[in-house]
């Protein structure tokens, strides 16, 4: 099964990114992330056996840390030869580390982590010097995003997109 580990966003949160969204959406051909599926990812874990999402969901449950806040800080994209994502960065997000941590052995370390929420996949621009200077100019409400937990979600990839299950959701204290 394909999982990976998560923060999920309030309406508060999905309504500024879907804001966002109505103003980047025309300028690009590619497709938005369905406001449902938006997300924080701390950990991508592929493609994994019962065993292996046994040990995930009992590491897991021995996490212990506290409720912390986030805010949004800027949108940006990721570009290899052009632009292929779009999405908001967010502040450092200690538990990342913690998780990280908790499934040494079992997975590789994230050397380079950026908390993100992606909000949009590129396929083609118009103008993509336009729209560089779109984000550029544009501003984000810096809202606080209120973590009080995270979730081990399945990643079920479909034509019409990816399909997102919460398999279990950890409380932090």
């Amino acid at each position: 099964m394909r999982c990976f580990i998560a923060i999920d966003l309030d309406k508060k949160v999905k309504k500024e990114i879907e804001r966002v969204q109505k103003i980047v959406g025309s300028h690009f051909q590619g497709k938005l992330v369905e406001l449902e599926n938006l997300h924080i990812t701390l950990k991508f874990l592929d493609d994994i056996d019962d065993i292996t999402m046994d040990a995930v969901r009992e590491r897991l449950s021995l996490i212990k840390f506290h409720s912390f806040n986030l805010a949004l800080k800027k949108i940006t994209v990721f570009m290899r030869r052009s632009i292929k994502m779009v999405w908001l960065e967010v502040d450092e997000i200690p538990l990342q580390k913690v998780i990280d941590d908790s499934l040494k052995g079992l997975f590789k370390r994230k050397s380079k982590f950026i908390g993100h929420i992606t909000i949009a996949r590129v396929k083609r621009f118009n103008d993509e010097i336009d729209f560089m200077r779109l984000l550029g100019e544009m501003e984000i409400n810096k809202l606080k995003i209120d973590v009080t937990g995270f979730c081990l979600k399945s990643s079920m990839l479909t034509k019409s997109g990816a399909i997102y299950k919460n398999i279990q959701t950890y409380d932090l204290s």
